[in-house]
């Protein structure tokens, strides 16, 4: 295989993850709070060590996944514990791996009274604790600060937290995120809450669909490409044995 070959394929090795990851997007169209994500492509130039003068040969290769974390839109949904975030801030959760924060604000009431996720995990407050409703009280009513209160008193106070670099963040599967940095979170006094809201994916569906087709239009040049390449090599491989 030449040079040629090498780089279609790292080329085509790119668009295949990229594929993967338009087709994810796509398929999480409707995903509440949903991030888009693309692939970062890189380029590594390399000099063939049999021409150590020669030109460098500049090979593709995936450096990894950039996420979009910009603002989805709010869908109203008129469940009582149902929260959408507008602002950069992320709700904590109380998973079984430890603290993990997220966009998807549906939450329901379990049997111990606690504000959980879909998945059934505590939603924590300011203070670092699940906060609890007592359904005797009478409807909780939840802040655009992130208070929530029964009547007159406070059962708790969501915590929104920020970071000072998205790059801390890494996901970890069920609309969670882990910090995986040094730096802890702080807190996100300017994101608001709003409640019986869902924030949406913020995936534009048309755009990702363009791009798929653009992707595998790519790719299967690529390959038309390889096959060529191949075949004006066997072609001349041949030719030379006859001549010989």
């Amino acid at each position: 295989m030449d040079n040629t070959q090498y780089v279609s394929l790292s080329r085509q090795l790119v668009l295949q993850k990229e594929l993967d990851v338009v087709a994810n997007n796509i398929a999480n169209a409707d995903t509440a709070g949903f991030k888009v994500e693309s692939v970062m492509v890189g380029t590594d130039a390399q000099t063939p060590k049999s021409a150590p003068g020669a030109r460098p040969i500049l090979f593709v290769y995936d450096n990894g996944l950039a996420r979009d974390f910009s603002q989805g839109a709010l869908k109203a949904t008129g469940g009582t514990y149902d929260m959408g975030l507008r602002g950069d801030g992320f709700f904590q959760v109380q998973s079984a791996g430890g603290t993990r924060y997220t966009r998807d604000g549906r939450f329901t009431l379990n049997a111990q009274g606690q504000i959980v996720t879909a998945a059934g995990d505590p939603v924590l407050g300011d203070g670092g604790s699940p906060i609890t409703i007592d359904p005797n009280k009478g409807p909780a009513v939840i802040g655009a600060d992130g208070t929530v209160t029964q009547g007159a008193q406070i059962a708790g106070k969501i915590g929104v937290v920020r970071f000072a670099s998205l790059t801390a963040l890494q996901k970890d599967g069920g609309g969670y995120y882990q910090n995986v940095s040094n730096t802890g979170s702080q807190p996100a006094p300017d994101t608001k809450i709003e409640q019986g809201m869902v924030e949406s994916s913020n995936v534009n569906s048309i755009t990702q669909i363009s791009r798929l087709i653009e992707v595998s239009r790519a790719y299967e040049q690529i390959s038309n490409m390889m096959t060529q390449t191949g075949s004006i090599e066997d072609e001349s491989i041949q030719r030379l044995g006859k001549v010989n």
